[in-house]
């Protein structure tokens, strides 16, 4: 039997191949940023054919680093950025236009028309979702109408529409070679074009957005063999096994299988997930209801979750837009140079403000300087704005729980910045728990494959593997952090408001 598990991880900011072995641990990965396309202020956006390219690469200098072939691979599974939209031509394999970015926030009219003329709860009731930018529906319709001749091609059933995962595994079994167009029922799920109940494509849905049904992949399931690697790649005959969204895969990698079980993922944005079981539990207070996963035949897991658009973007935006350090891992260093942030607070409201506000007429903003204040205190503010959008959500969740969750694990990329953990344990007042394996999207991508191929054979196999790594315990008198989140949140209005 073949001995490890290749995970695609296409994600905002880079795409990664990671390598892991039976006990779930590393073995090898490789890693390529892409290029993030900022046409005018709104608008993100990624060159599909870059991120293939980079997928491709990655995924051969794993192999390479560890020695190893197409044989020693049981399965491939694959996790992406969720609601970037991708619209490409069947016979020539070419993008019509780059891939619309979650981020980006131009179509807000077409949501307003939709909203106009439909209502929003026609879609929170069978999406679980608010009509917002965020998802996909409103970039295919922006796409079709202002790409030329895109809108009479995707009625000619010339066209595809998919999210990364599905970018990456039409291309992955074939392309215009047979390739495979499908999507799991995670990413379909953000769309705002899927029944929850039914995981099935709802056609007033698509009707009210006025999307051709021969655009949209076909909706399975998030652990199954949807097709092998084509005969022209180094993974040629290998099962392509699992596809998870990346929030959804983090939380699969944090065996959080059952009701009540959570985590939360710190990247590009901050993403709370919360498993409510088999049920799909409708939220009262900002949060999306989504699918978790769904395993082959069995019944789909759904979840509640708190989307936070900005929390580790900002430091790159420090380091990108302000200058004010050169690398991403030098946050932690200039944060801890003061030892608190000196009454200046961060709200980075780039995209608007995702949960639980859902505001998108807001915009960042920096409150309280004065002369006092320098770069330490604003790296410090910064890291401080991904703790107290977590805590606004984690209120959320209980509230939509009913029951107070007592812990958190955590992962993703910025979890290895122990100010900030630390932080985020006192202004949430609960333990803040790191796993020993922090790539936990990568890692969930590969549990659903290799669940899939056999080369694991339960959950309950899965969760034996789960190490804990640290523990971050709150130490802040609660009247403290009481008060920081009262200035925290009279920051968060001032962001209201600003585009008319």
């Amino acid at each position: 039997m073949a001995s490890y598990i290749l995970s695609i991880d296409q994600g905002t900011t880079s795409s990664r191949a990671i390598i892991f072995d039976h006990d779930g641990k590393i073995v090898s990965q490789s890693q390529r940023e892409h290029q993030q396309i900022f046409p005018q202020a709104g608008w993100v956006e990624h060159d599909p054919m870059e991120i293939w390219v980079n997928v491709r690469e990655v995924s051969g200098e794993a192999l390479s680093r560890a020695q190893l072939t197409r044989h020693d691979i049981a399965g491939i599974g694959i996790t992406n950025q969720r609601e970037t939209a991708i619209i490409w031509n069947r016979k020539t394999g070419l993008p019509v236009y780059n891939g619309l970015v979650w981020q980006d926030t131009r179509t807000q009219d077409l949501i307003d028309a939709v909203e106009a003329s439909h209502g929003s709860d026609l879609f929170r009731k069978k999406t679980g979702l608010p009509l917002a930018t965020y998802f996909s529906a409103s970039k295919i319709v922006w796409i079709l109408d202002n790409v030329e001749g895109a809108r009479a091609a995707a009625e000619a059933g010339e066209l595809a529409f998919g999210t990364p995962d599905t970018w990456v595994l039409w291309n992955l079994t074939g392309g215009v070679d047979g390739g495979v167009h499908a999507t799991d029922v995670t990413n379909a799920s953000r769309t705002l074009l899927m029944d929850l109940e039914t995981c099935s494509w709802d056609k007033d849905l698509i009707a009210a957005w006025g999307i051709p049904a021969s655009l949209l992949p076909e909706i399975r399931s998030s652990s199954e063999v949807y097709g092998h690697a084509h005969s022209s790649s180094l993974l040629r005959e290998v099962p392509i096994s699992g596809i998870l969204g990346d929030q959804q895969a983090a939380t699969f990698g944090q065996v959080a299988f059952e009701a009540g079980e959570s985590k939360n993922t710190y990247g590009t944005g901050n993403f709370l997930i919360v498993n409510t079981g088999t049920t799909p539990v409708q939220s009262k207070n900002g949060l999306l209801t989504t699918v978790a996963y769904q395993l082959g035949d069995e019944a789909p897991r759904y979840a509640l979750e708190g989307s936070i658009a900005v929390t580790g973007s900002l430091i790159q935006w420090l380091r990108d837009n302000l200058g004010l350090i050169s690398e991403a891992s030098e946050v932690e260093a200039l944060a801890a140079s003061v030892p608190d942030n000196g009454g200046c607070y961060v709200v980075p409201a780039f995209s608007g403000l995702f949960a639980p506000y859902w505001r998108s007429d807001a915009r960042g903003v920096i409150v309280g300087l004065t002369r006092f204040i320098n770069k330490g205190h604003i790296a410090r503010a910064a890291l401080e704005a991904t703790a107290f959008q977590t805590r606004e959500v984690l209120d959320a969740v209980n509230a939509d729980a009913g029951v107070d969750l007592t812990e958190l694990k955590v992962d993703g990329g910025m979890v290895k910045n122990e100010t900030l953990m630390q932080f985020q344990a006192d202004i949430l007042g609960v333990p803040v728990i790191r796993p020993q394996v922090a790539e936990t999207t990568a890692l969930g991508a590969a549990y659903v494959a290799g669940l899939a191929v056999g080369y694991w054979s339960s959950r309950e196999e899965l969760r034996g593997k789960w190490a804990e790594d640290k523990r971050f315990v709150p130490g802040m008198p609660a009247e403290t952090s009481a008060k920081l989140l009262a200035q925290w949140k009279k920051a968060v209005t001032r962001t209201f408001d600003w585009v008319d």
